[in-house]
């Protein structure tokens, strides 16, 4: 168990908070009852956990990486051509914890090389392909890239799931001057009022106990002082994933989510969502298309002055 990597000091802990050993930040869970030195052991214990769940079969953007990667939507263009427009040069982008890469297939027409890395080495085998995009297995806090390498570093879906404290300096070394950072996420999404009231709060609602403690970060929209950014923050414009979907593509994808893969241990859970899944069928035509949207947080900065 991640709990036998915790000093027996801090197992009372856990006592209410169950779900915390599934890939959870307690330094963030913590941090207002933390000295320094409780803040440096739960700092490498959180690594040590991360490292775990990525590394085991139960990691849950591993399994079934053909599926994550068929109902995954799309980044609009919109947000790819506002970042290029940000860069001072386009010759070397890094793509970190790319998953299936599809950030970086949405920036190599721009880009004369990407660099795109992740942990997962399931995710990787099952990356989209081009003749610019260069994928590896590596850790996002210690790539291994070289010094002043990269003129954009992006992260999809992912920044909630980092080291800060290792993952910054990372990106301070393999920034070239003038250097630009993007990091964006999309949490929930929403729909017609039907089709909203009727499987995707029910999901939710179910599903809200199996999700990592981390993805608070996300829904918060990443804020500065949760993922102490070291650069000035700049403004954006706001971005949305906008897809037209059948109830049957909705579904399909909603079960990517890691809390729903999380959740099949438990029969109850299980039931409650077939069941959420049939009332809605009856409900929603399925030759039905309707309009999905997911707005995006973003988190941007120029790393270094040209």
């Amino acid at each position: 168990m991640l709990c036998d990597l915790l000093p027996e000091r801090y197992l009372h802990w856990f006592d209410d908070k169950p779900k915390c050993t599934n890939g959870s930040i307690l330094c963030f869970v913590f941090k207002d009852k933390l000295n320094e030195q409780d803040y440096l052991i739960l700092r490498e214990f959180n690594f040590k956990q991360k490292e775990t769940l990525m590394h085991s079969e139960s990691n849950p953007f591993s399994r079934q990486s053909d599926i994550y990667a068929q109902y995954r939507p799309h980044y609009p263009t919109e947000l790819y051509e506002w970042i290029v427009a940000a860069c001072t040069n386009t010759q070397s982008a890094w793509d970190c914890a790319t998953g299936n890469g599809q950030a970086a297939i949405g920036l190599a027409p721009f880009f004369d090389k990407i660099e795109a890395s992740d942990i997962s080495s399931v995710q990787i085998a099952q990356a989209f392909q081009r003749p610019n995009v260069f994928y590896s297995t590596r850790s996002a806090e210690d790539s291994g890239f070289a010094d002043s390498s990269f003129d954009l570093i992006v992260v999809a879906q992912a920044l909630h799931w980092f080291d800060y404290v290792r993952f910054w300096p990372e990106v301070m070394r393999l920034a070239r001057p003038g250097a630009f950072f993007c990091a964006w996420g999309y949490s929930w999404l929403n729909s017609i009022p039907e089709v909203d009231a009727n499987i995707i709060m029910p999901f939710r609602k179910i599903l809200e106990p199996y999700w990592a403690p981390n993805n608070r970060i996300l829904w918060e929209g990443y804020p500065s002082n949760e993922i102490a950014l070291p650069f000035f923050r700049l403004n954006t414009p706001n971005f949305e994933i906008q897809v037209e979907w059948s109830l049957e593509q909705l579904i399909e994808y909603m079960c990517t989510w890691s809390a729903y893969k999380n959740s099949l241990s438990d029969e109850l859970a299980v039931n409650a969502l077939n069941s959420a899944i049939s009332q809605v069928r009856e409900k929603v035509a399925k030759d039905e298309i309707f309009p999905i949207r997911m707005p995006l947080s973003l988190v941007t900065g120029r790393i270094k002055d040209a």
